[in-house]
């Protein structure tokens, strides 16, 4: 086992995938929103350093071809998991991760079929975008967490009607509250439209994958 700096960047993304979740059991928000963008943000960074230095300083290893993958889908995973739990967007969020989820399951699961042959599966360009635009919708709708508790002033137990009548300057706008809505609004429709970019991308790539496997699983 070589312990490289490529291989322990990706091993720090691994185990904070995790954490983010964790952040959300010990921590009261904003706290965890913060802390989970800090560490979702942080471990998307060395998902690009630690391939770029692998392959800069030549020091691309198995462990890290391995762990590399695992550890990007551990984070998209966890990540979905605990915004569809958190979010106030949930409801529609729940679709483009329904998709993103079945191809990261179908395509592990055609590769461990394939074994040996499992290299003409090989990470393509449309893959890579596929990953950073994931990270990037993620990123965001943690974002909307921050906004909606923004100074630890939470918009939770807020009704339709308080909402709008803030956001249309019917009520006091207290303590910079409709900045914060507003915020979380768009924050979460972009989110969610990255995130649906993002998922019908994917299905593409599974797509493409599952055509360059169909040699290898007639008969």
């Amino acid at each position: 086992m070589t312990w490289t700096i490529p291989n322990i960047l990706t091993t720090l993304r691994l185990l904070a995938a995790p954490l983010v979740a964790v952040m959300f059991l010990y921590f009261t928000r904003p706290y965890a929103d913060i802390f989970a963008v800090v560490l979702f943000v942080g471990a998307a960074i060395t998902d690009w350093f630690d391939g770029y230095l692998a392959r800069a300083w030549g020091q691309q290893t198995r462990l890290g071809t391995m762990l590399d993958p695992i550890a990007d889908k551990a984070m998209v995973v966890i990540a979905l998991m605990v915004i569809i739990a958190f979010s106030s967007w949930s409801p529609w969020l729940v679709l483009p991760a329904t998709m993103i989820l079945f191809r990261e399951v179908f395509v592990s699961g055609l590769r461990e079929f394939l074994g040996d042959t499992a290299g003409t599966l090989k990470v393509t360009q449309l893959a890579k975008w596929k990953t950073t635009m994931q990270m990037v919708a993620i990123a965001v709708l943690f974002s909307q967490g921050v906004f909606e508790h923004y100074f630890g002033m939470s918009i939770w137990g807020m009704d339709e009607q308080m909402v709008s009548a803030i956001l249309n300057g019917d009520q006091p706008d207290l303590q910079g509250l409709r900045w914060k809505l507003t915020g979380a609004e768009w924050a979460g429709r972009v989110g969610l439209w990255l995130l649906w970019i993002a998922a019908l991308l994917t299905l593409m790539t599974g797509w493409d994958y599952f055509r360059k496997a169909m040699p290898h699983l007639k008969g």
